[in-house]
């Protein structure tokens, strides 16, 4: 049975995380799972904690099962904490499955620039994202450090994807 392999992308919004989920999903075979993408779908407000917890448990379950069969499967939550993180990397090793973290550090000048786009072109859907937001969530996020990332796999070397 191959082995399944699990890809956290994370960052704060902006970073390019969905962009770089789409260009990893289109170089192997992979599952996509945002939980902003599905609440936009299912037309849950996307700033509801309740909402996204759900959401995302429902997801990380579903991800699971096809790691379990031997799966890629790509979560882009952002995964701004170190627990978060080493929760899913050491429930995901216990399945067998390689563990890869991708780090998006993104200045916070280019975020904000690639949020007003984002806000602009109604990508937001009902929920843009001001800068007084996202400066708070550069305060909370908890970038990996090389220790952190020691307890990963070494991404594949996949074909040129940027």
């Amino acid at each position: 049975m191959k082995q399944g392999t699990l890809i956290l992308l994370c960052g704060l919004p902006g970073a390019g995380k969905s962009t770089l989920a789409k260009k990893l999903a289109s170089k192997m075979p992979a599952t996509v799972m945002s939980p902003d993408k599905e609440m936009y779908e299912r037309n849950i407000d996307l700033y509801d904690e309740k909402a996204r917890a759900k959401v995302e448990a429902e997801q990380w379950q579903r991800a699971k099962e096809l790691l379990k069969k031997g799966d890629t499967v790509i979560l882009e939550n952002g995964f701004w904490g170190r627990s978060e993180r080493d929760e899913l990397r050491l429930e995901a090793r216990a399945l067998g499955a390689r563990v890869e973290l991708h780090y998006l550090n993104v200045s916070f000048e280019e975020l904000w620039r690639r949020v007003e786009v984002r806000n602009s072109n109604g990508e937001a859907s009902d929920a843009p994202m001001t800068k007084a937001m996202l400066e708070k969530a550069a305060t909370q996020i908890q970038p990996p450090d090389n220790a952190e990332l020691q307890l990963f796999d070494k991404p594949v070397k996949w074909p040129q994807i940027f």
